[in-house]
């Protein structure tokens, strides 16, 4: 069984091609399970400058200290990852970026789309990493050979989980015409895998109805992210376990802050977004009005659980020193991150986890960013910084130091160029290695001052639309309260 996809990439070049070619993904794990090979020594792979760097990453094709690697290992010491399980078609897989570059070049087609990303990934356990690899190969010839440049490369980074990754370049070197994919294009390459799958005896998906989904919502579900798509999933299914009847299902979903729209395909809007997104388009049959409806009657009542005891209260004695009201109150920036920090359910660290049923419906886009928001955190928390003026000093002074660091770092590069000592030379080549990583820790730092001076904005608008909303909430339930009141009032007259 193997599932297929492919999709458009823009921006960088490089960046794709550094992924689909990373070496750690394309060495073979334990999975080959093959004889030992003596005399093989793990060697420093030489990865590529820009971006063909997942694909052919070190993790996910060769398991580390693992001496015992394929079935094609190539009988030289000094091997290759890229003899392995990296191969190109019409293009050389070490040069394949400039080599698609040039193609662009030529025909005046060098911005856009770059290049086109594709999968194939395997059924658990059916094959091994030589045979997956020999497949893909045969699959790029069959689909792209005769016009495009490709590369393919077998991921192995989960035990018994193998998958093909695909680089095309978008613009032929035949004629100069970009590649345009179609749903035709989606079916004659699952109807190329299928085939070759059945004459390697590998099973295949038989009436495949469910829309494949897009790499990075797979690749977030394995990880263990939240993706918008789930977020919504979630609330849909959560709406029809409680609801009784189609009514109550569109109330539930009104009160989760969705708009919904009615057409040959249910529509649904989260606050603060500009498009909506198709139930049955996006998560399958089983959400189109007349499956929710069915879902809605045929499933079991549960009868309420019993209310659970109580813990026993306890009461905590606790000491302060100082005055509490002249206390300084953390605001600015590092105020605005904290409390957005506390609203995503990530502080304080010692709080029960806090699911994404529970986070506004403005904030639950930000839960798929929280690495960068929690990196951003601690960048404020660690300088101080309060103000727009104190970030962009920050940055300025990090930049100063990198600056120092590069013409240091220039400095030795020269030197090391006239050491004739060995052990002199390995001296000055760690103290650049230590010199670079300095830079690119300043660097990461640098890009995290963009992204508060971006990001610290939107925050503050949310974080006013929510406290409107509450306000106008709070105002109307105090009305109704107040009705309440004076009728009762006016009954006992």
């Amino acid at each position: 069984m193997a599932a297929t996809s492919i999709w458009s990439v823009k921006g960088w070049l490089g960046k794709v091609v550094i992924y689909v070619q990373n070496p750690d993904k394309t060495k073979s794990p334990e999975i080959a399970k093959l004889p030992e090979l003596s005399g093989m020594e793990e060697t420093e792979t030489q990865g590529l400058s820009d971006v063909i760097a997942y694909a052919v990453n070190a993790e996910k094709t060769r398991q580390r200290g693992k001496p015992e690697a394929a079935e094609d290992v190539i009988d030289d010491e000094n091997e290759k990852v890229m003899e392995q399980y990296v191969s190109g078609v019409n293009c050389a897989p070490t040069t394949a970026r400039s080599e698609m570059m040039a193609v662009k070049k030529r025909y005046g087609k060098d911005e856009g789309i770059m290049a086109f990303h594709g999968y194939q990934s395997f059924a658990p356990g059916e094959c091994t990493p030589a045979m997956a690899h020999e497949i893909g190969v045969k699959l790029a010839e069959e689909l792209w050979g005769s016009r495009f440049q490709v590369i393919v490369a077998t991921h192995l980074d989960k035990a018994h989980h193998l998958h093909n990754h695909f680089v095309v370049n978008s613009v032929s070197f035949a004629d100069g015409l970009r590649y345009h994919r179609s749903k035709q294009d989606y079916r004659d390459m699952r109807n190329a895998s299928d085939r070759l799958c059945r004459e390697y005896g590998l099973s295949v998906i038989e009436n495949p109805k469910q829309k494949a989904k897009h790499y990075g919502e797979w690749r977030a579900e394995q990880e263990g992210r939240p993706t918008y798509l789930g977020m919504i999933k979630a609330d849909v299914d959560e709406a029809i376990a409680k609801a009784r009847t189609e009514k109550q299902f569109f109330h539930y979903l009104k009160e989760k802050g969705y708009s919904i729209k009615f057409g040959k395909d249910v529509t649904v809007r989260a606050e603060g977004r500009e498009r909506g997104m198709k139930l049955a388009r996006n998560l399958g049959e089983e959400y189109t009005l007349d499956s929710i409806r069915r879902r809605i009657l045929t499933q079991k009542i549960e009868k309420p659980a019993p209310p659970a005891m109580l813990p026993e209260k306890k009461t905590y004695v606790i000491k302060v020193h100082g005055n509490i009201q002249k206390a300084r109150k953390i605001g600015g920036l590092r105020g605005l991150y904290l409390h957005y920090c506390y609203l995503l359910g990530i502080l304080p660290k010692n709080r029960p986890p806090k699911s994404p049923k529970q986070v506004h419906m403005m904030f639950r886009e930000d839960l798929i960013k929280l690495d960068k928001i929690s990196k951003e955190t601690r960048l404020l928390c660690h300088y101080r910084i309060d103000t727009t003026e104190q970030l962009f000093s920050l940055k300025e002074e990090l930049q100063g130091k990198m600056a120092e660091l590069a013409d240091r770092r220039k400095h030795l590069r020269y030197q090391s160029r006239s050491v004739k000592d060995s052990e002199k030379l390995s001296e000055v080549k760690t103290e650049i290695s230590a010199l670079t990583k300095q830079i690119g820790e300043l660097r990461k730092e640098v890009g995290l001052c963009d992204g508060i001076a971006a990001r610290s904005g939107a925050m503050k608008e949310k974080l006013e639309t929510v406290r409107q909303e509450n306000s106008v909430e709070e105002k109307n339930a105090h009305t109704e309260k107040e009705g309440t009141i004076h009728e009762h009032i006016r009954r006992s007259r």
